[in-house]
């Protein structure tokens, strides 16, 4: 993908957190099913979990934090993402959800500022490795095959051999409502040509009480199961299981679990 391109992409979605970050934040407050499916299965995947060093790639509103925290989690976690905004809702959640817990955790929670889309992002983690990463509803945001190889083989160095790659993609197109909000790229001025097959421009709708609804922009990529395996294999991880899981149809996002090695 031409550079100019990916970085108008990428520019549309910082546009758009910035503007609907904390409108955005309130409606994902509770995690997605197949999210709360995942770390029941984590226990099962690897010896780490309830424990161990992981790594939470598109934290957003610190929801996972908030739920894991409920049950307990005793390792380290660590959330990242590019917005300040969700950042800032992300410890505020949490710092209420440890609040009211019946006892001190044996916890230890962070969140930091990274933008994925650069090269040197992964400074920010002070070379710390990992037993797990996860990137829920992230990778569908990022433009561009080599963008996304790049994080991927980021990723897996942050891995021990063994370790966990838990990812989610959007699967839009099977949504009924979200296909209907697709919209032709010379909305915004760009030639369909120039971008990559299945790339999307969707539109996010948003109304409090007594206003008028505004309506927000976003980029997705709409991936095949061939792409992922591809992408999987090329970045030194297999994938050992997949479901699927959200929306009304309860096929909104596909889930993976990626082994390291």
């Amino acid at each position: 993908m031409d550079a100019q391109i990916a970085n108008s992409l990428l520019d549309l979605n910082l546009r758009f957190y910035r503007q609907f970050g904390k409108a955005f934040a309130e409606t994902r407050r509770r995690i997605q099913p197949g999210v709360r499916r995942a770390l029941q299965l984590l226990p099962e995947l690897t010896s780490a979990a309830g424990g161990g060093r992981w790594l939470d790639l598109g934290c957003g509103n610190g929801a996972l934090a908030a739920a894991w925290a409920r049950s307990g989690f005793g390792g380290t976690y660590t959330g990242v993402d590019f917005s300040p905004e969700l950042l800032n809702e992300a410890r505020v959640f949490l710092d209420e959800t440890l609040a009211v817990l019946p006892k001190p955790l044996p916890h230890s929670f962070r969140f930091l500022q990274a933008d994925l889309s650069q090269p040197a992002w992964i400074a920010v983690l002070g070379g710390e490795r990992f037993d797990g990463v996860l990137a829920f509803a992230v990778l569908h945001h990022l433009p561009g095959g080599d963008l996304r190889l790049r994080l991927m083989k980021q990723v897996r160095g942050l891995l021990e051999e063994g370790g966990i790659f838990f990812h989610s993609v959007w699967q839009f197109h099977l949504s009924p409502r979200l296909n209907a909000r697709c919209l032709p790229w010379r909305t915004i001025g760009i030639d369909e040509n120039a971008v990559e097959e299945g790339d999307t421009l969707l539109d996010w709708r948003h109304a409090l009480p007594k206003q008028a609804e505004k309506v927000g922009l976003r980029y997705v990529h709409r991936f095949s199961r061939e792409e992922l395996e591809d992408l999987a294999q090329n970045s030194g991880f297999r994938m050992i299981d997949e479901f699927e899981s959200d929306g009304k149809e309860g096929r909104l996002g596909l889930y993976q679990v990626w082994r390291a090695g």
